[in-house]
């Protein structure tokens, strides 16, 4: 029997900032957006209403859709996805926002460390 040598399953980490120039622009495409769901009902309508009304970055994570993301790539499905928005002070020069810097936080089994010291 053959088993494959890799999981069919891969965790996807993608993060972004990004800068927001209009939040009236952002708050009310979200608030379309929920006015525009009709599966959502009455009571988690109200209560997006109001984080979105509240916090441009709810907003943002209101319109940010990973399975809308996900929908046109070939021979994958979604099984799980999780997400949201915070304000973040970001400094373009420092050091934490360099993507090309390994991710020292992340834990990696001894495979993957004996790959990495090559």
């Amino acid at each position: 029997m053959n088993t494959p040598e890799t999981s069919r399953f891969v965790r996807l980490r993608v993060e972004l900032v990004l800068e927001i120039d209009d939040e009236e622009a952002v708050t009310g495409a979200a608030l379309r957006r929920i006015a525009d769901d009709g599966d959502m009902p009455d009571e988690e309508r109200v209560h997006a209403e109001s984080a979105v009304t509240e916090d441009t970055a709810e907003a943002l994570a209101q319109l940010v859709d990973p399975f809308t993301l996900i929908d046109e790539v070939p021979g994958v499905e979604l099984l799980q996805a999780s997400w949201s928005g915070e304000e973040i002070d970001y400094d373009p020069d420092s050091a934490e926002w360099d993507l090309d810097e390994d991710d020292d936080d992340e834990p990696y089994d001894d495979e993957e460390e004996a790959d990495r010291a090559g």
